[in-house]
C-alpha cells in the first residue's frame, strides 16, 4: 500500500489528525508527511482545520474530504440507485419495503450463525464487527465504561441508504434483534446525516451485568 493510500485509511478510522501523529504512525518524518498532505490536498481528498492551541500557533489537522470516499468500496453506487428507482417503479413502495426487509433477513441469519459459539457480548460483538467488515464497513469495537461502541468508518451502500433510508433502519433493526437478550443498541453517529463515522452504542443489560458479577 502506497504512503497515501496508508495516511487515507488512518483518517478514515481515527478521524482529523495531526502530520505529527501521521508520522509517528507511520514512521516518517513529519516533513515527508506534509509533501503527501500536499499531494493528497491537490487531488481534492483532504483539507485541513487551524485549531488554536494553548500555546504557539495554531496546530493543523488534516481531514478526509467526500471526494476520497473514491478511495473506497462503493458497491457499485450509482447501479444500485438505479435499481432501487427500477423497484420502486415497478413494485411500488411497498416492493421496496419487501425487498429490504429479505435483505435484513437474509443477514440476521448469517449473523445468528456466526455467533452460535459466541456465548459473551464481547464475543458476538466482536464477530459482528468482523463481518462488517468483510462486507466493506470497516468496522471495529470500542469499550467504554458503561457500554461498548460498534463503529463503522465507512458505508458500502451509502448511495442506496442516502436514497432510502429505510436501509440504515433495517441495520439498526438488525443489530438490535441480534442483541436484544443481552443490550440495547442505539444510533449516536451517522454518515448520512453529515457525520464521519456510523457509531452505535451498546448498552448491556442489568441482568447482563448482575450475572457476570
Amino acid at each position: 500500500m502506497k504512503t497515501s493510500e496508508k495516511i487515507i485509511q488512518l483518517l478514515k478510522t481515527q478521524g482529523p489528525l495531526t502530520a505529527k501523529v501521521l508520522a509517528s504512525e507511520l514512521s516518517l518524518t513529519t516533513m515527508g508527511v506534509r509533501q503527501h498532505m500536499q499531494g493528497l490536498e491537490d487531488d481534492g481528498d483532504v483539507i485541513f482545520e487551524d485549531k488554536k492551541a494553548a500555546r504557539g500557533r495554531p496546530t493543523r489537522f488534516w481531514s478526509l474530504t467526500s471526494k476520497s470516499n473514491s478511495h473506497f468500496s462503493d458497491r457499485h453506487e450509482e447501479l444500485s440507485v438505479q435499481l432501487i428507482d427500477s423497484v420502486i417503479t415497478v413494485f411500488g413502495d411497498s416492493g421496496l419495503e419487501k425487498l429490504i426487509t429479505h435483505r435484513e433477513q437474509a443477514s440476521l441469519a448469517l449473523y445468528q450463525q456466526s455467533m452460535l459459539d459466541k456465548t459473551s457480548l464481547i464475543d458476538k460483538l466482536n464477530a459482528l464487527a468482523e463481518l462488517r467488515s468483510r462486507e466493506g464497513y470497516m468496522a471495529s469495537i470500542v469499550e467504554d465504561e458503561s457500554c461498548y461502541w460498534l463503529m463503522e468508518n465507512h458505508c458500502p451502500i451509502c448511495a442506496a441508504a442516502s436514497k432510502c433510508l429505510n436501509f440504515c433502519r433495517s441495520e439498526l433493526n438488525l443489530f438490535q434483534t441480534i442483541l436484544s437478550d443481552e443490550a440495547t443498541v442505539s444510533r449516536e453517529e451517522h454518515i448520512i446525516e453529515g457525520a464521519r463515522r456510523c457509531a452505535y452504542r451498546v448498552t448491556p443489560l442489568p441482568a447482563v451485568n448482575a450475572s457476570t458479577q
